[in-house]
C-alpha cells in the first residue's frame, strides 16, 4: 500500500464540479516570499535567475547547498512523496479520462466512479491529466486541482502521476512544484514540443524537472514531432529522482534501454504485451485499461497471446482517431461519462459507434466496465468552445 503525509491545501468544488466556469483557483498554495530562495527536492536551493547583464555574470547557474533545505522551504511544499523506486515498481498505469459536466467543468463523481473501477481491478497508477485526460485542454489551476483531489482521495490506494510537463522549462518546473505539493507521486514529462530544442537542450530541460522529484519521462515524436534519443535518456537517467521512460518508439527501442538497467513502460497498448513479456518492459501505461483494466491486468501477469489477441480489435478502433476521441466516445456511450465534448474534439462516427458495439460484444461485455452500450445519436453531444 503506497502511503503519504496529507496536507490541508482546500481544494474548491461545487456539488458536482470542480471550479466555477473561467474560475481562477487562488489560495491553496501560498507564494513564496519575493526573498525566499527555491529549494529542490535534492536539497539544493537555487539562486536568483536575474542577471546583471555583463557577459560574465553566472548567477542564474549557481547553486548552493544547505544543510536543512525544509527550512527554507514553505510547509506546503513539504509534503512526504513515495520514492523513485515505489514508482518503477507500477506495471499498469492507466491514463485517465476526465469527464465534464455540460458546462465544460469536471464531473468528479464520475471521476471518481472511473478511479474506483481501476481500483477494483488491481491498477496501480493514474496519470492525471495527461494526453487521455486532456491536460492540454485544461487551465494549470484546473490541472492542479485534480491532482490535488486525487492524490488526497485516493493516494493510498493508486500512485499518482501527474501530467506535468510543458514546452516551457519554466512551466513545467513551477507546474512539478505545485504537483508535488498538493499530493502526487511522480510527474510524467513530455518533450518540448512545436519549439524543439537540441539534444543539449533536452537534456537540460529534463534535469531542472527532475530537480523536483520522480519523473517518468514520455517519448512519443508522434505528437512532439521529436524523438528523445537513446543517448539523451541514458544521460538524465543517472538523475535519483528518473524514475523511468513511457515510450512509444517500439519494442525494439525498449529492449535497448531494459538490457542497460532502464525502467520502462510501453505507450503503446498493441504492444504491451510482448513489451513486458519479451522485451522486459516494466508495464504499460494505458489507454485501453480504462475500459479493459482486467484484461490488462491479466496481460501485464502473465503471458497469454491468445488473450492478447483477443483484445487487439478493441485497441484497433480506440486508435482509429487520434486519442482520446474513441475512449470519450465509447465512455459516453457505455454511460461512464457525460457526453460531453471540449472542443476540438468531437466523437466516432455512428457508422464507427455501430462498430464498436459489435466489438465489445464479442470480446464480453463482462470483460469491460460497462453493463451496456447505447449507440447514441449525433445529437445526443454536446460540444464546448469556451469553458
Amino acid at each position: 500500500m503506497l502511503t503519504r503525509t496529507t496536507m490541508n491545501v482546500t481544494t474548491p468544488t461545487t456539488a458536482h464540479g470542480l471550479g466555477a466556469r473561467n474560475s481562477v483557483h487562488r489560495g491553496a498554495l501560498p507564494l513564496r516570499s519575493a526573498n525566499q530562495p527555491k529549494v529542490s527536492r535534492t536539497g539544493v536551493v537555487r539562486t536568483s535567475c536575474i542577471s546583471s547583464g555583463r557577459k560574465d555574470d553566472k548567477s542564474y547557474m549557481r547553486y548552493a547547498k544547505v544543510p536543512k533545505a525544509e527550512s527554507a522551504v514553505h510547509p506546503y511544499f513539504q509534503a512526504e512523496r513515495t520514492n523513485v523506486e515505489t514508482t518503477k515498481k507500477c506495471k499498469l498505469i492507466t491514463a485517465i479520462k476526465t469527464p465534464y459536466l455540460p458546462d465544460g467543468r469536471f464531473d468528479l463523481g464520475m471521476y471518481d466512479r472511473l478511479v474506483e473501477e481501476q481500483i477494483a481491478a488491481g491498477v496501480e497508477g493514474l496519470i492525471v491529466g495527461g494526453t487521455t485526460g486532456e491536460g492540454h485542454l485544461m487551465s494549470w489551476d484546473e490541472h492542479i486541482m485534480l491532482i490535488a483531489h486525487t492524490a488526497h482521495t485516493y493516494g493510498e490506494h493508486l500512485h499518482v502521476i501527474g501530467n506535468t510537463g510543458s514546452n516551457s522549462t519554466k512551466e513545467a518546473v513551477h507546474a512539478s512544484q505545485q504537483g508535488f505539493a498538493v499530493g502526487m507521486d511522480a510527474s510524467l514529462q513530455i518533450n518540448p514540443y512545436y519549439g524543439k530544442t537540441s539534444h543539449t537542450g533536452l537534456i537540460h530541460h529534463f534535469n531542472a524537472v527532475l530537480e523536483e522529484g520522480p519523473v517518468i519521462v514520455y517519448n512519443v515524436p508522434s505528437r512532439t514531432g521529436q524523438d528523445i534519443p537513446p543517448n539523451v535518456v541514458e544521460e538524465i537517467a543517472q538523475h535519483p529522482n528518473f524514475a523511468g521512460v513511457k515510450e512509444c518508439m517500439g519494442n525494439e527501442r525498449i529492449k535497448g534501454y531494459t538490457d542497460k538497467g532502464i525502467t520502462c513502460w510501453t505507450g503503446n497498448d498493441d504492444e504491451a504485451h510482448d513489451a513486458v513479456h519479451e522485451a522486459g518492459a516494466r508495464g504499460v501505461i494505458s489507454v485501453t485499461s480504462n475500459i479493459t483494466p482486467k484484461i490488462m491486468r491479466k496481460l501485464m501477469d502473465e503471458k497469454n497471446p491468445e488473450l492478447a489477441q483477443k483484445v487487439m480489435p478493441l485497441m484497433n478502433w480506440l486508435f482509429a482517431e487520434p486519442n482520446p476521441i474513441g475512449l470519450n466516445t465509447l465512455l459516453m456511450m457505455g454511460g461512464h461519462c457525460e457526453p460531453v465534448w471540449r472542443l476540438p474534439y468531437v466523437p466516432m462516427s455512428k457508422e464507427q459507434r455501430a462498430e464498436v458495439i459489435a466489438i465489445i460484444n464479442e470480446l464480453g461485455m463482462e470483460n469491460t466496465v460497462f453493463d451496456t452500450l447505447k449507440e447514441m445519436d449525433d445529437s445526443d453531444f454536446t460540444y464546448l468552445s469556451y469553458f
